[in-house]
């Protein structure tokens, strides 16, 4: 027997408090799991989020269309996804939560007609998108019309690139098609041991290959912090990739038109630290972590970086000078002593144009023996990912402002901000030495007969090493033709870097017209 309907105003307000309180119910058998998993709800990861009390609903009297399988029996409101705006840090950002207690956050129709419009309302509004993704994939039930709500999903993704930040969140499984949004999207943050992604799983690698692989070890939050390189950052628990999110988003303005939020900080511009000026050892070829030159030059030492766990051999990351939010890329000397290679390129280059679309200035901290070589870096496209970050060096527009610290070397020298490639202020400690290659090399090519002709050819190496040390294992030869602006000592880093920034305040570069180049991907 049908209800009867609502009549009076009294009946339709009770109406509506009945379905916000259908809508926001959250308890039972399937919730009691989520919170056994260390997972939490849909509803509470939004809450932990945003600021208290700032968060909006949308469409949450939505429900799926679905009548094939039974579906017509159990159409819960807000089908398998909160979506809304709020605040973080009082700054306006949308987020979509994906439910596993509904349908397990498998996606419909529905469900992508919310995520699309939430992903909508943020581009239009120019603000940043956050996307907490724990779903089983897509809805069975609705066939293909749930890869075409993917597909619909995709196609927001790629026109808010480069104009809102976009953030996804793994919170639980992600698998199938549905990875591909996570990986447009600007940040991954997954958790450890809770979430996983993966285009096929264990089951289907098995039956396949017959390669035995669990969830974490194919697809865990560790996997893709180190192995893949898909995320770019772990946490250790929810709470904390929360917080990890917010914090992320303080380095980010809220869309390509705007600047980030400067930061009150109490360390002085003018400061100087005499630590600098010993940090790089006396032997060239003794390690340095380059995070303590970073955590020196930068305010209060914060620096988050990005991709800790992958391509170690060069960081990157966010820092801030001044207040201002910057971009930091350097070589880290420690990991296979700071040479570029496949992995380490095509992380830096997709670090520099993210900095480059969001308005954030890039600092380079060079400290490059050159290419790794070796077959399986030739074989493996060192060539075409060695000229990722060149390319994106060169087209960034923001200020560039490079310090080589010791070595510079060869190709890589050009690579890593150089003069050349149109950074703004290059400058380079006392300790830098740019050339084509290091002494010894250079001078067992150069003067290989004349050392095998000689009597002593040890002792005639050494001379010309010495000699060759002279006039090339120095900053001096490249600061005479303009193609360093300054030769510092390194505690005036600091202040050096923070003028240079002010003074970049006002750049400008007009680019050729064309649609746009074509990076070797």
């Amino acid at each position: 027997m049908r209800e009867k309907a609502p009549e009076t105003y009294e009946e339709r307000l009770a109406q509506l408090t009945a379905l916000r309180a259908e809508a926001a119910h959250a308890e039972g058998p399937a919730v009691e799991k989520q919170h056994e998993r260390g997972k939490l709800t849909a509803r509470e990861r939004v809450e932990r989020l945003l600021d208290p009390g700032s968060f909006q609903e949308l469409d949450s009297f939505v429900r799926h269309r679905t009548t094939a399988f039974g579906m017509d029996k159990n159409r819960p409101l807000a089908d398998a996804v909160i979506t809304g705006h709020g605040t973080i840090e009082g700054r306006r950002v949308c987020v979509f939560s994906q439910d596993f207690t509904v349908f397990g956050g498998s996606l419909g129709e529905v469900m992508g007609e919310k995520m699309c419009k939430i992903m909508d309302l943020a581009a239009k509004i120019g603000c940043p998108v956050v996307g907490i993704n724990d779903s089983g994939g897509a809805r069975i039930q609705e066939g293909v019309v749930s890869l075409g709500a993917y597909g619909d999903v995709f196609v927001r993704n790629v026109r808010c690139s480069g104009v809102i930040p976009q953030i996804s969140l793994i919170m639980g499984p992600c698998a199938g098609g549905a990875v591909y949004s996570p990986a447009i999207t600007d940040f991954i943050l997954m958790v450890k041991e809770t979430s996983h992604m993966f285009i096929t799983g264990p089951d289907v690698i098995k039956t396949v290959t017959g390669e035995e692989v669990g969830f974490e070890e194919l697809g865990g939050a560790m996997s893709h912090n180190t192995k893949s390189g898909v995320a770019h950052f772990a946490a250790e628990d929810e709470e904390a990739c929360l917080e990890d999110c917010r914090y992320l988003l303080s380095f980010l303005p809220s869309n390509n038109l705007s600047t980030a939020p400067r930061v009150a900080t109490a360390d002085s511009p003018d400061r100087m630290d005499p630590e600098l000026d010993h940090i790089v050892p006396d032997s060239p070829n003794k390690p340095y972590d380059m995070r303590d030159v970073v955590r020196r030059i930068v305010d209060d030492g914060e620096f988050l970086e990005v991709h800790e766990h992958y391509a170690r051999n060069i960081i990157c990351g966010f820092a801030r000078l001044d207040g201002f939010a910057v971009g930091i890329v350097g070589n880290q000397p420690n990991q296979l002593a700071g040479v570029l290679d496949i992995d380490a390129s095509a992380k830096a280059a997709r670090f520099v144009r993210t900095c480059d679309a969001f308005n954030l200035p890039l600092i380079t901290l060079c400290d490059v023996p050159g290419f790794l070589p070796g077959t399986a870096q030739e074989w493996g496209g060192i060539i075409r990912h060695g000229a990722k970050l060149l390319y994106a060096f060169t087209e960034a527009t923001v200020p560039k402002l490079t310090v080589i610290t010791r070595k510079a070397y060869g190709g890589a020298y050009d690579v890593m901000a150089s003069k050349h490639l149109l950074a703004d202020f290059n400058f380079a400690w006392p300790s830098a030495e740019v050339a084509v290659m290091g002494p010894e090399g250079a001078v067992n090519i150069i003067y290989r007969r004349d050392i095998a002709a000689s009597p002593t050819p040890d002792e005639r190496r050494s001379t010309l090493i010495a000699d060759y040390k002279a006039h090339f294992a120095n900053p001096y030869s490249a600061a005479e033709r303009g193609y360093l602006d300054d030769v510092i000592v390194p505690h005036e880093t600091r202040p050096k870097l923070i003028t240079a920034l002010h003074t970049l305040q006002t750049k400008r570069e007009a680019g050729p017209a064309r649609k746009h180049g074509n990076i070797p991907l």
